[in-house]
């Protein structure tokens, strides 16, 4: 149990703030490091990760990765939807957290891009009925996807159209399934008090309504660029 100080013990003083803020920075910087390097990411991933970067495209953190990862084990995830495909990075993760027979359902409007998805999915191990590549906007693909069909929809798509993925995403998922969204915080600008892009206002209302919403139970998790999470009740 935690011993508090009691009147006579000694106290170490308080550093001035500036400093706390900077010691603080240090340390959440190293606290990052440590969980991105918490699971090791194999060559499949590897490859993604630098085919992404050749594309100028951002790929999600390997301590998001890892996340996600585990997020999909935890509601044995069968039927996953995936809002932004990449180049494969995140859909990795989510299969290997996925049960044996799941299938990832993952759109993009990039089929170039799926390709090198595809390449990273079997160098990963992964035969070619685990994954379904959709090619398209996703506000056009999700409409025709089944109600209440999936276990967990990622979404790391147009940050402008978060709040209707977060619509769709309440359609698809079962009863205690999962909705996860990546970037929610924006390099930081979510929580800067000064005029920020349409975009930024967008990720915002998106976390008043997740926040906010009855039919879901909220998390945000502070991995990567921040991993807004809930369950549907």
């Amino acid at each position: 149990m935690r011993r508090f100080p009691t009147p006579t013990d000694t106290v170490t003083p308080r550093q001035p703030r500036g400093q706390e803020r900077v010691i603080t920075g240090n340390r959440q910087t190293s606290w990052a490091a440590f969980a991105d390097a918490f699971v090791a990411e194999d060559e499949a991933l590897r490859w993604a990760r630098d085919r992404a970067h050749e594309a100028g495209l951002r790929s999600v953190s390997p301590g998001t990765g890892a996340a996600l990862r585990m997020l999909a084990a935890t509601v044995d995830a069968k039927a996953v939807a995936e809002i932004g495909t990449g180049t494969g990075v995140s859909g990795i993760h989510l299969l290997h957290g996925m049960r044996p027979d799941g299938v990832l359902t993952t759109v993009d409007p990039e089929p170039e891009r799926q390709q090198f998805a595809r390449q990273a999915f079997r160098a990963a191990g992964f035969a070619s009925n685990r994954a379904r590549f959709i090619p398209g906007r996703a506000l056009d693909v999700l409409p025709r996807l089944a109600d209440a069909g999936y276990d967990l929809v990622f979404c790391d798509g147009d940050r402008l159209e978060s709040l209707d993925y977060l619509a769709e995403s309440l359609r698809l998922l079962r009863p205690g399934g999962l909705v996860a969204f990546e970037g929610v915080f924006a390099d930081g600008r979510t929580v800067d008090s000064g005029p920020q892009p349409v975009e930024v206002t967008r990720l915002r209302e998106l976390l008043r309504a997740v926040r906010e919403s009855q039919e879901l139970v909220p998390s945000l998790l502070p991995v990567g660029d921040g991993l807004l999470c809930a369950v549907k009740r």
